[in-house]
């Protein structure tokens, strides 16, 4: 085996086991994923409750999974459960707007202070 090769196993064996310092850019970037994770987990599930809400409804229209619910109406009750399911939908990215700009805020100070503590050196 190269001498070049082994030498940087050995370095990568060796950074599996020795204990890890948190330097100030591993915090910030930590910080910045605890302020972005929350909303894009709350966009996701709320996309795939709307999705799953308007395809019930979409079901509902054109099958006949309505008699097996027992719902006499099931091309009316599809047509308010789609839209339910597209309004859903609709204020999805909004809602993750404002959730995101809210944590935004309440970490900025914490944020822009380790940046430019960073920026700095």
């Amino acid at each position: 085996m190269d001498k070049e090769v082994q030498s940087y196993l050995v370095n990568k064996i060796k950074s599996e086991y020795t204990e890890k310092t948190n330097t100030e850019f591993e915090e910030l970037i930590s910080l910045d994923r605890k302020i972005k994770l929350p909303p894009l987990i709350q966009a996701y599930t709320c996309g795939i409750v709307g999705a799953l809400i308007l395809g019930f409804g979409m079901s509902l229209i054109m099958t006949d999974i309505g008699a097996i619910f027992g719902i006499n109406s099931s091309f009316t009750v599809g047509i308010i459960v789609g839209i339910l399911g597209l309004a859903i939908c609709g204020i999805n990215y909004p809602v993750y707007i404002k959730f995101l700009d809210t944590r935004k805020k309440r970490y900025s100070q914490e944020i822009l202070m380790l940046a430019d503590k960073l920026g700095t050196n």
